[in-house]
């Protein structure tokens, strides 16, 4: 941990919106060297900050300096002149292109092919992030995809990093790959603005920590000597709640898998290979896997997105396999994706209107054809009121939201039709430790009263926490579902490599 004069020093920074201050008079500093952390619930206004670090939004007031200079980004391109690089959350990499081709579309002056290439495999295997250059990114997990969009900032040698939520997609071993790569930039002198809700690795990896609430700074705190529970409390301003515990009595069979196999759902997809298993009345059935499994091809498949090639799915003892996503959602066979900003919310439609995309049937919200707004309104402020969105008002454009709101808009969407059986794709992907908390107990609470959930997600620790039986994909092929309470971490390792003839116990 370095000491001395701050690299970047940010003072009195604020940026208001219509009728949100996102960030009011924000100042901290971080020293060369430091691993720093920006914590907060979502919608506290870190994204906004680091927008304004990176130079993609201009703030109304304060200023900030970058070794001693003053730091005014135009735009990202003179933030990457001045030494500031970002890998953000969402990658921005083309799939049928190869990983050189996309480093070098993300350079101002990228050399030769064959010099980048040679610069590619040397910076990553530096950094203990290997990459080929000539691989197609289609082809790439998510965590070597992560590695493009970090070897591309690399290349450029910056002097200040800012990583956002950069283990949200990946397994154990990739956070812990991405961890010495980071220690190993930090003993160079590299600054590194670090977000993650994950608060057991900004104790294990960070010096320092800022804490933002509502727009404003509101504490600091050394993670290494601060705990978990500490951390989340600054960050919500109360005491956190762990989800209830809840008695596990599974009625009947809700739902029937057999023989399931579907083509992929894109052409870097994975297919589903012979899919079985039951989900009862009251159960949350836990899907595990990394990322690119066959996860979107299973939940599209069960919302009728997607025609399966081969086998069957029964709800209730009828056949539904022919059957689209609305006559599914009549059935009560509901369904929230893991892209939630493009795929479960149309970006410039309201939440009102978002709303009624989903919920128009079940809900009530049309008559004769037309959309009853009164009603629809006031189901989008139920959403908003019920999971605590923080947004101006169900006039707001999905995207101009959060990722964690619109997350908890978009659960708490399907949530409150009250469905017999609701199919998730990573819950609470990107949401604070208190939101977390909160759509977990609303699933428990929606299975306590009767109805089935799969909750398909990479967190391990979620899937242990609320699920009562767990199942692992690999490779579009489901292990048999296993009683959640009688599995260790071996078993789930063996599991989630591939493991499929693990017989239930």
């Amino acid at each position: 941990m370095s000491s001395g004069a701050d690299l970047l020093r940010v003072d009195g920074l604020t940026k208001a919106y219509p009728g949100v201050v996102a960030n009011r008079d924000v100042t901290f500093g971080i020293k060369a060297g430091n691993v720093h952390a920006l914590l907060g619930e979502n919608g506290a206004g870190k994204s906004t900050l680091v927008k304004m670090i990176y130079g993609l939004v201009r703030p109304d007031a304060g200023r900030m300096q970058l070794a001693g200079l003053p730091h005014t980004p135009g735009d990202p391109r003179d933030a990457r002149a001045s030494g500031v690089g970002m890998v953000f959350q969402h990658f921005s990499l083309f799939d049928a292109l190869d990983v050189g081709e996309n480093i070098a579309l993300g350079m101002e002056n990228a050399p030769p092919r064959r010099a980048l290439a040679k610069a590619i495999r040397d910076v990553s295997t530096a950094y203990g992030l290997p990459l080929d250059p000539g691989r197609r990114v289609g082809d790439l997990s998510a965590g070597e995809r992560q590695r493009v969009e970090i070897v591309r900032c690399l290349l450029q040698e910056p002097r200040l990093l800012i990583m956002d939520e950069p283990t949200s997609v990946l397994t154990p071993q990739e956070a812990r790959l991405l961890f010495g790569t980071l220690r190993k930039l930090r003993a160079e002198g590299v600054a590194i603005l670090y977000i993650s809700h994950k608060l057991e690795e900004i104790r294990a990896l960070c010096d320092s920590a800022t804490i933002l609430r509502q727009g404003e700074v509101v504490g600091s705190c050394v993670p290494a000597e601060t705990s978990v529970r500490a951390m989340a409390e600054m960050m919500v301003g109360d005491s956190l709640r762990a989800p209830r515990a809840r008695p596990h009595a599974p009625g009947d069979v809700r739902l029937s898998v057999a023989g399931l196999s579907t083509r992929p759902v894109s052409p870097f997809g994975t297919a589903l290979k012979d899919v079985t298993f039951e989900v009862r009345s009251g159960e949350i059935l836990g899907i595990g896997g990394v990322a690119g499994n066959g996860q979107d091809e299973l939940l599209a498949s069960l919302s009728g997105e997607m025609r399966s090639a081969s086998g069957h799915i029964r709800l209730e003892g009828r056949d539904i396999g022919r059957l689209g996503p609305n006559p599914r959602r009549a059935l009560g066979l509901l369904a929230a994706p893991e892209e939630r900003l493009g795929h479960a919310a149309a970006p410039d439609m309201s939440l009102t209107e978002n709303g009624v995309l989903t919920a128009h049937d079940r809900e009530g919200l049309t008559r004769r054809g037309m959309i009853d707004w009164r009603r629809a309104r006031a189901f989008a402020e139920g959403v908003i009121t019920r999971f605590d969105v923080r947004t101006p008002g169900p006039g707001t454009a999905a995207r101009a939201l959060s990722g964690g709101n619109l997350q908890k808009f978009v659960i708490g969407r399907e949530i409150l039709q009250r469905p017999e059986l609701l199919v998730v794709n990573q819950p609470t992907w990107g949401v604070d430790a208190s939101a977390a908390a909160a759509i977990r107990q609303a699933l428990l609470d929606l299975a306590s009263d009767g109805a089935s959930v799969i909750v398909i997600s990479q967190d391990l620790d979620e899937l242990m926490e609320i699920s009562d039986r767990f199942a692992a994909l690999n490779e579009g092929r489901l292990s048999a579902p296993r009683e959640t309470a009688d599995l260790g971490t071996e078993e789930i390792g063996l599991m989630m490599g591939g493991a499929h003839g693990l017989a239930p116990a």
